[in-house]
């Protein structure tokens, strides 16, 4: 019997097996989908276009588009020649590095924010001195950014050390053997190789950084980014008064995973 017999009554064959996580799945999928509908349902266009037509509104949109890109260049900058050193050495300390890198994603948001402010407020050596030059670090766009910064980098750092762990480093030795020096080969091999995994970094950084909301709060609760907006607008008017800039948000991030499949893809645990 040829193997292309063989493998469909494998696989059907597994179908019973697989019934049950099916149908679990199934559930959590509906779970998700219910509220994305009854959301979208909640309002229509004209109630959309005018709300995000309020000064306040175009303001909490203006904050949000100035300040994530800014922090996900600043995390890109800085995060992907952090990634690459930790997949291509080891050193002293370089789990605790790493335990750096990935605390921002498990301590919530707002302790994160917390954190922020007793390391730059007002009233500390740093928030202080920079006071004195007439920058705030604190309630403004520099402190918006701070927030983001923090929640959102680790995201291009972890994804963008995937990449660069799934090149084969043969490749770099190559390279170096023909003369070019370490930051001709980071440019030109190694960042090329793992482009997928970086731009993919890049856009989840982004997609954090414009919808983080408990640390901007803690750390810049004025100027409004989008999220802090919606949060005044639901305690002031409920969930109605919320769904324009929600919408608004809601498209970004759609725009966002449309963005990632298309240009590149999420490292997982395994291709580490």
């Amino acid at each position: 019997m040829s193997l292309t017999k063989i493998v469909p009554s494998q696989k059907s064959n597994r179908l019973p097996e697989l019934l049950v996580p099916a149908l679990l799945g199934a559930l959590l999928l509906v779970y998700f989908a219910i509220p994305f509908v009854a959301f979208l349902a909640r309002s229509g266009p004209a109630n959309v276009v005018a709300g995000l037509s309020s000064p306040e509104a175009q303001r909490a949109i203006h904050n949000s588009l100035i300040t994530a890109p800014i922090s996900t260049l600043i995390a890109a900058v800085f995060g992907i020649p952090l990634a690459y050193v930790l997949a291509r050495t080891s050193f002293v300390g370089k789990r605790f590095v790493e335990a750096l890198v990935i605390l921002p994603l498990v301590v919530p948001p707002v302790v994160g924010g917390a954190m922020i402010l007793t390391a730059v407020g007002r009233f500390t050596p740093i928030g202080s001195a920079v006071a004195t030059l007439g920058i705030s670090l604190t309630d403004s766009l520099i402190g918006v950014v701070l927030a983001q910064t923090f929640v959102a980098a680790p995201f291009v750092i972890i994804t963008a050390r995937a990449g660069f762990g799934a090149i084969d480093e043969r490749l770099e030795q190559a390279s170096r053997s023909l003369g070019y020096g370490p930051l001709s080969t980071f440019w030109n091999v190694s960042l090329p190789l793992a482009r997928g995994a970086i731009v993919a970094g890049i856009i989840l950084t982004f997609a954090r950084a414009i919808g983080e909301f408990g640390a901007t709060m803690m750390v810049a609760y004025n100027p409004r980014t989008m999220p802090t907006r919606i949060w005044v607008d639901f305690i002031a008017g409920g969930i109605d008064s919320i769904v324009p800039l929600a919408l608004a948000l809601l498209g970004i991030t759609l725009a966002v995973l449309a963005a990632v499949q298309r240009f590149g893809r999420v490292p997982t645990v395994i291709d580490q």
